[in-house]
């Protein structure tokens, strides 16, 4: 599918109806599957790495097949751009391993054995090509153990150990020849012993022993008769099976009973073998069967486990569940495999309190890498880890499972030419891989739920010393560098000391943290919630600046994201840090965010749902938080960001009742009846708090009972943080403090799992919503609906508030996939904001030049909107639009769809965009489950004409711009009208439209109606927009190719030429054969029919002489003579032109607005004034056309004296206003008022000097 969309990258983007050769059919199947083109990429690049991994990391004797050959070739062939560059370079590298053989065939390997010496064997079993032409892997040595030739048989054994051991230090390798050993193992083809030390481990050294076996039927012979060699103690015995039957890969079943069977045997061979084992102090035995053709099954039996065989280790290599710490893993977890190869091990493993579920991707690596290439290897290592956990993540073990996911790696090849000084440097490499592993596949990590990188190195110490580099989730991924202690037998870790604050702790502590032992449970409950754990959000915050960092090409800085918890006590919001330990479900930060736009950083409020602490519910305490922390944000001005993930209003009872109450009924035999009433006994309301309920007594029996009248709860443990009303007035007010928090402050709401009743309301209030796919809104559930309705409607929660409801309604203004997208949709939606309501939108250096030229230009034929704003690439030349390139970013683009708005740069300026769609638009009505008759309802929308729900979009984009957001608004203004048919007249098109016009009264920051080259603006469409609506802040343009009126150039001809009367007339005034033809009447002449006959020849022509008449009026000359726009402006200009006018604007409505707040009586108009008087000498000594430049730079580079000003304006106006007072005053007080004033200035002055 993808050959044809491949063929247009390069500049052909935009022709593929033009280029596709086959039917609308097949381009529109092919357009479909290219939409996934994304997630593809995704799964066959993760396909490729696991080909790789698994046909070449151990030279598998194996060949791929011709028809996948075929298709890596084409994957080749890809071009670089359009997203197919990893894609094609894993496939190059592919085919290179495989045109080469996979490692040296059999007889290569066997010459080379032959004319090699045994001082040969260690270079050649640590040998390593990249390029796999003289790789070795185990499996292709092991076929050489049923070698012919003595000689062969012993080399090979050798590389097979001195392979098996690369890591160990290992000395004295020798074929064991004593006639005693010999003679009474007769089953065995060859015996070999060395001695070996674990990797860093040098003081104290093991022994080894390896027996070489012709086949199973060996078995007999050597329980009866097995001499091994003599030696203290020999703690590990290889049995190496030359030559095992193998059964066609084709009959799974057959292999499974086939490997079974030879499982079984060699267990009870080592069974039998026990006692000698035991006598020899042996702890381990790996048992490998060759197959013939096939790759070799390896078995491990420990003493510890009885010497039965160890099933989570089968099929790796004999050192590997060693190196890659599994047996530390299974003191904590119970261990089950989901997937082992020959250097890695996937494990799904439950915690001994079943409380924590994990899988872990734990790998080893002989691979050598440098300081150069040691970040890209791990960067490529954890790729490949992370395609390994994806296929985990599939098995059936795992099903409705949500396990967090772990990735160890241990590479054992010291790092050439480091010290204990590189310790600080490691950690840099390894902390800048895992930042590139988030900034490019943060999503991914997030999707896969992984919580904790670990990759241990050794730096070239004598002997080696271990580095253990570490990063988790929870602590936002920051490296972390521990030095290893080792045990000096076994080599494994007893100790770990922090590189930078020295801190040591044990094993168990790395293995068991306390903390993430708490919140690996809270993990999985969000999880199943369909969210991320609220704690884990930091994070993520994190994670989306170093991406965004990394974007703009600046170095990152170090601390990125500054956290502080808040907490309620005693009504008031203090700073303490909980982690996770919070009873309350709501939880605060005051965060601090470097961000490219605000390098020192910037403050947020950061408030969220705690999904664990009572599904999220809003309880009285809930709301408390949520009303203090969004005050808090009023009060500072600064951005309120809303995590949602909620089940709605609390709903609960008094508990404590439940136990105590009885019931009174009509006829104790027949229950049926019904019964009269609830009441407790007098023993137990002696037991509650005096406002538990309210009762009357009544005595039956001679007994008191008390009659429940009302359950209050007052006092008792279950009613606490609410079960009912309560809960409701809790919601009721913080929906009115997030009214007013919208119309004081940046408001922006998340929806990342559910939002059930005030959580749904919280996010409209908050008006601007970012929605996950999988967290819908809603009022109440779909089972609660289905029984209001009496019957099965509704099955999900999506049925009622998804994406597919809340995307086309306006709710939602940006859909997300993931909670990492989440994330950075709310910092890209940050970008375009101020710090706080005070100041104005960040300007940053853009790297696209305001000065250039915009190159796309609107045609008079239907065009997309968006190339016009943010550009487009047309017969392989990128054409630039009007914005920055790279900076619009849409939104509500799923409502209202004729018209277009979103944010953008003009130079590095934000600006709020309004746009028209010029094309024709569908807009989709949902049928309704509970209406059996109802279906789907499309409406074609026309271009260029407002429509209920686009004329709502527009306003709702501006007071959206204004409001918090405090951006410069450009509307590119090509209406020609409202749409007034029966249908959206009721669908109150008049009331939406004239919300546009209430918007733009209030707007409080430079407003430009700017209409586009090849558009117009007609009739109430310019209405709706006119500066005089706002003639603070609105200026309009015109382009001039652009036009304006009434009505459209042919409607208007009709009206002033009185329907071709007056065309009519022209026709007589101006065409020379008529003038005849009147002239010929005049004298008598019949010639009406002459003049009829050119009059109908000659109405067409003058009727275009009419249209374009009337054309002539709407031009932008006519527009600025008469007043209505300020300037007529050339589009491939208008980047520059409107840059420096909004920027001038923007500066000097700044002041006017630190004038008005100094001086609170000042008008509007009064501040543009003293601004005015501010910069007079700057404008005047301009450049012609350079005013506006000149004006705003001076500005920007002169704050002091602004401040000057506006302290004088302020003192000034004081001085005006105690005059005033004074004034007012009776003539008898004013000089002991005056004299008071004198004398406290007098003491003031002292006591400040």
């Amino acid at each position: 599918n993808e050959r044809f969309f491949a063929s247009l990258v390069g500049g052909d983007e935009t022709q593929t109806i033009q280029r596709f050769q086959g039917t609308p059919e097949e381009l529109l199947s092919k357009i479909l599957a290219h939409t996934g083109l994304r997630e593809s990429l995704h799964i066959v690049s993760s396909l490729l790495r696991s080909l790789s991994s698994n046909f070449a990391l151990e030279g598998a004797i194996s060949a791929l097949p011709m028809d996948l050959v075929a298709k890596l070739t084409e994957l080749r062939a890809l071009p670089d751009a359009g997203g197919y560059g990893q894609v094609k370079l894993l496939a190059q590298q592919l085919l290179t391993q495989m045109n080469k053989p996979l490692g040296m065939r059999r007889e290569d390997l066997r010459d080379t054995l032959l004319k090699s010496t045994r001082k040969d064997l260690l270079a050649l079993a640590n040998s390593h090509d990249a390029e796999r032409r003289m790789y070795f892997g185990l499996d292709l040595i092991s076929s050489l153990f049923s070698d012919e030739d003595q000689s062969v048989r012993s080399k090979a054994v050798e590389v097979y150990i001195l392979r098996t051991y690369r890591g160990y230090t290992v000395q004295d390798v020798e074929t064991v020849d004593a006639k005693d050993v010999v003679d009474k193992t007769p089953a065995a083809q060859l015996h070999l012993t060395w001695t070996f030390a674990p990797p860093g481990v040098q003081q104290k050294t093991q022994k080894g022993y390896a027996i070489v076996l012709p086949d199973m039927s060996a078995y007999e012979s050597l329980v009866e008769s097995w001499k091994i060699p003599a030696a203290p103690e020999i703690t590990e015995i290889h049995i190496l099976v030359a030559k095992v039957p193998s059964t066609s890969r084709k009959n799974s079943d057959e292999s499974r009973v086939a490997l079974c069977s030879a499982v079984s045997r060699t267990a009870d061979m080592i069974s039998s073998a026990a006692p000698m084992l035991d006598a020899k102090g042996c702890v381990v035995v790996n048992v490998m069967l060759a197959h013939a053709g096939h790759v070799p099954s390896y078995l491990h039996f420990h003493k510890a486990s009885g010497w039965k065989e160890i099933p989570e280790y089968r099929n790796m290599r004999s050192t590997l569940p060693s190196l890659i710490e599994l047996p530390q893993i299974q003191t904590e977890f119970t261990v089950s495999p989901l997937e082992h190869g020959r250097i890695f091990a996937m494990d799904f493993g439950v915690s001994k309190d079943k409380k924590t579920e994990v899988v872990f991707a734990r790998a080893a690596s002989h691979i050598a890498m440098g300081l150069d290439t040691l970040a890209s290897s791990i960067l490529s290592d954890l790729l490949t880890s992370c395609d390994f956990i994806e296929r985990a993540m599939l098995d059936p073990v795992l099903e409705n499972r949500h396990p967090a996911a772990k990735i160890f790696l241990h590479t054992l090849p010291p790092i050439p030419d480091t010290s204990p000084r590189d310790f600080r440097y490691l950690q840099v490499l390894f902390g800048s891989a895992v930042q590139q592993l988030m900034a490019e596949s943060g999503s991914r990590v997030l999707k896969l739920r992984i919580a904790k990188i670990e990759v241990k190195v050794w730096v070239a110490t004598s002997p080696p010393t271990a580095l253990r580099l570490m990063a988790e989730s929870s602590m936002g991924w920051e490296a972390v560098a521990f030095q290893e202690t080792l045990d000096t037998l076994t080599g494994s870790p007893i100790s770990f000391k922090n590189v930078e604050t020295q801190e040591v702790c044990r094993s168990i502590e790395m293995l068991r943290q306390p903390v993430e032992e708490q919140r690996s449970s809270k993990r999985a409950t969000a999880r199943r919630a369909g969210s991320t754990y609220i704690y884990d959000f930091p994070a993520l915050f994190r994670i989306s600046l170093t991406k965004m960092w990394r974007a703009v090409g600046d170095e990152v800085p170090a601390k990125l994201v500054a956290a502080k918890e808040l907490v309620l006590e005693g009504g008031e919001l203090v700073e303490r840090e909980q982690m996770g330990n919070n009873r309350v479900g709501m939880v605060v930060w005051q965060c601090t965010l470097r961000t490219p736009e605000y390098p020192e950083g910037r403050e947020i409020i950061l408030i969220g749902n705690d999904v664990t602490v009572k599904a999220g519910s809003f309880g009285v305490e809930e709301s408390d938080v949520f009303h203090r922390a969004s005050e808090l944000a009023r009060k500072k001005g600064i951005p309120r960001i809303y995590i949602a993930c909620n089940s709605g209003a609390r709903i609960g009872g008094v508990e404590e009742l439940k136990a105590m109450t009885q019931v009174e009924w009509n006829d104790k035999n027949d229950l049926l009846k019904g019964f009269k009433y609830l009441y407790i006994s007098d023993d137990d309301f002696k037991k509650l708090p005096a406002q538990a309920v309210e009762s009357h007594p009544e005595t039956v029996n001679g007994q008191t009972r008390h009659v429940l009248d009302a359950i209050m709860g007052v006092g008792l443990p279950s009613t606490k943080g609410g079960v009912g009303v309560e809960c409701l007035q809790g919601s009721g007010l913080i929906a009115g403090e997030t009214s007013r928090a919208y119309d004081e402050t940046f408001t922006l709401s998340y929806a990342t799992g559910r939002s059930v009743g005030i959580g749904a309301y919280l996010n409209r209030l908050g008006q601007r919503n970012i929605q996950m796919v999988n967290g819908p809104m809603i009022l109440t559930g779909a089972d609660m609906l289905n029984k209001v309705l009496g019957q099965q409607v509704y099955t999900t929660l999506d049925q009622l508030g998804g994406p597919h409801i809340m995307v086309p309604n306006g709710v939602t203004h940006e859909l997300v996939q993931n909670d990492q997208d989440g994330v950075e949709a709310i910092l890209r939606w940050l970008s375009y904001v101020p710090e706080n309501v005070l100041t104005i939108p960040p300007l940053i250096s853009s790297k696209d030049p305001v000065a250039r030229k915009v190159q796309f230009t609107p045609t008079k034929t239907p065009y997309d909107p968006r190339h016009m704003l943010g550009g487009v690439k047309v017969d392989g030349e990128w054409q630039g639009g009007f914005c920055d390139e790279g900076s619009f970013h849409e939104y509500l683009a799923g409502w209202g769809k004729s018209v277009v708005v979103g944010r953008g740069r003009l130079g590095g300026l934000p600006v709020g965009i309004v746009s028209v769609e010029t094309r024709s638009v569908e807009r989709h009505i949902p049928a309704d489950p509970q209406e059996t008759k109802s279906s789907d309802i499309i409406e074609v929308q026309a271009g260029q004409v407002w429509y209920p729900d686009s004329a709502y979009k527009t306003a709702t984009a501006i007071r959206d711009f204004n409001r918090g957001e405090q951006l410069p608004l450009i509307i590119f203004a090509n209406w020609r009208g409202f749409s007034g048919g029966t249908r959206d007249m009721f669908g109150e098109v008049l009331k939406y439209g004239s919300m546009i016009v209430d918007a733009l009264v209030e707007y409080k920051q430079p407003v430009t109606i700017y209409i586009p080259p090849n558009g117009e603006l007609r009739g109430g469409a310019w209405v709706v927009l006119d500066p005089k609506i706002n003639i603070e802040q609105i200026e309009m343009f015109a382009d001039v190719e652009a036009r304006g009126g009434i009505l459209e150039p042919p409607a208007a001809a009709e009206v002033l030429f009185k329907k071709d009367k007056h065309t009519v007339e022209m026709m007589h005034r101006c065409d020379d054969k008529l003038k005849e033809l009147d002239a010929r009447q005049a004298k008598g002449e019949d010639v009406a029919k002459d003049v009829k006959a050119r009059e109908k020849l000659l109405l067409p022509v003058y009727q275009q002489v009419a249209t374009q008449y009337c054309d002539l009026h709407d031009r932008a000359p006519r527009m600025k003579s008469v007043g209505v726009i300020r300037e007529g402006l050339k589009w491939e200009e208008s980047r520059e032109y409107l840059h420096w006018r909004i920027r001038r604007r923007t500066q000097e409505n700044s002041i006017a607005r630190q004038l008005m707040r100094a001086v609170p009586n000042m008008s509007y108009a009064t501040a543009m004034a003293a601004v005015t008087d501010l910069c007079k000498d700057v404008a005047a000594a301009a450049a012609a056309g350079g005013e506006d430049k000149a004006v705003a730079l001076w500005i920007e580079e002169h704050p002091k004296e602004v401040q000057s000003r506006v302290e004088t304006e302020r003192h000034r106006a004081t001085e005006e206003e105690i005059y005033k007072l004074v004034s007012s005053l009776p003539s008898s007080k004013r000089a002991e008022v005056v004299r008071d004033l004198v004398g406290y200035s007098r003491v003031a002055a002292q006591a400040s000097a």
